[in-house]
């Protein structure tokens, strides 16, 4: 089974509590999401592996320490997930970006795929799957099927906000993938939303509602 991994970090907390406030506007809520980003994805890192290279500092030469080969991409669930995007490249610039469209249909809640571009190269590559709020666990569900038939098979999910229901999705679905969240909330409502959650991530990012 995979691991699921909460940062309750202060700083991330904190910011967390502000994005969930009706208060918040679209500008400063966009601001906070790249920076818990960059934040959970200095945490999601942490086990990629180093190796010794010899530099020669301006005093010596030395033997330092970079990653180890690595090949990344993050590849966010569209539309929310862009917004996680921008706060992983900051501390990632070479990973490579795709992106899989999925909307979720307003009578089924069952997710709808209308867009995949992924790195030709992808099946190489750790990715990072990217998505705000993981509700019922189809679109992430969806997202990692479509990773895997293209030969992913280093795959982790780095959300905001969780269901109980969503975690259960993605862990009964795809028990090799590890989940990385900012909370778990309490559940879903019978509109699938998460409580007591933020709203629509989508909505509250583009300003759209």
């Amino acid at each position: 089974m995979s691991k699921v991994v909460v940062f309750d970090h202060p700083l991330i907390q904190h910011k967390l509590s502000i994005m969930r406030s009706k208060e918040t506007g679209s500008k400063d809520f966009r601001q906070l999401l790249t920076e818990i980003s960059m934040l959970m994805g200095y945490e999601i890192t942490r086990d990629f592996p180093v190796e010794p290279v010899r530099i020669e500092t301006p005093i010596c030469e030395m033997t330092a320490r970079r990653i180890s080969g690595k090949k990344l991409a993050i590849v966010p669930i569209l539309r929310a997930g862009l917004g996680m995007v921008d706060g992983l490249l900051s501390l990632l610039p070479v990973a490579k970006v795709g992106h899989i469209g999925l909307y979720r249909d307003e009578q089924t809640h069952n997710p709808v795929v209308y867009f995949c571009k992924l790195p030709p190269d992808i099946q190489q590559r750790t990715v990072i799957v990217t998505d705000p709020m993981l509700a019922t666990g189809g679109s992430s569900c969806d997202a990692i099927s479509m990773l895997k038939e293209r030969g992913c098979d280093n795959i982790r999910l780095m959300c905001l906000v969780a269901a109980p229901e969503g975690i259960r999705k993605v862990q009964q679905c795809h028990p090799d993938v590890d989940i990385f969240v900012a909370a778990v909330d309490d559940h879903l409502n019978e509109d699938a939303y998460i409580v007591p959650g933020l709203g629509d991530a989508g909505d509250r990012i583009f300003g759209t509602k």
